[in-house]
């Protein structure tokens, strides 16, 4: 059965807190353990972005192999948190639910897609950066971006190594 991309549903939220686990343990292997062991939200607090339709998974028949959550942000859709599996790895699942979310955005004739990041990570700046994110400058941060970024440094992030991105969004 082939990957599919959907919204999430109910019944999908306590296997989320697992699967972003999971996925962050690669951030042991660039000296990040403190963020690869960071609790994930729980299956509660991934209730109200399936509740407004914010959250999509990536499933392989029964399993979860991803999910994707975003936000508006400054009229854009910003991508919160996106999680893949590591026995799923390389086979352009991120790329697929950020996408997801650009149809989402351009639906709600949304500008643009905003996350933000780890500068140094490979699979992280680098990556979105081949997805067609390019790096918003310090100047050009919204009020939100740059709120973002200050809860980010609050929460114990290194602000040096942490950047904002944006892509636009292709209109139908």
């Amino acid at each position: 059965m082939p990957l599919t991309i959907r919204p999430a549903a109910p019944a999908d939220l306590p296997h989320l807190p697992a699967l972003q686990l999971a996925a962050g343990q690669a951030f042991h292997t660039v000296g990040m353990g403190a963020v690869a062991d960071q609790s994930p939200p729980s299956a509660v607090e991934f209730a109200p972005h399936q509740r407004t339709g914010r959250l999509w998974v990536a499933a392989d028949g029964d399993h979860l192999a991803g999910f994707v959550l975003a936000r508006i942000l400054d009229g854009c859709a910003h991508v919160e948190q996106v999680s893949v599996h590591p026995s799923y790895a390389g086979r352009r699942l991120g790329a697929r639910l950020i996408d997801r979310v650009e149809e989402w955005a351009a639906e709600r004739r949304m500008p643009a897609l905003t996350l933000s990041t780890f500068r140094s990570v490979p699979w992280n700046a680098p990556y979105y950066l081949r997805l067609g994110f390019r790096e918003v400058s310090l100047a050009d941060l919204t009020p939100a971006l740059r709120e973002l970024l200050a809860e980010e440094a609050a929460f114990g992030l290194d602000p040096a190594d942490r950047v904002c991105m944006s892509r636009p969004v292709h209109q139908p």
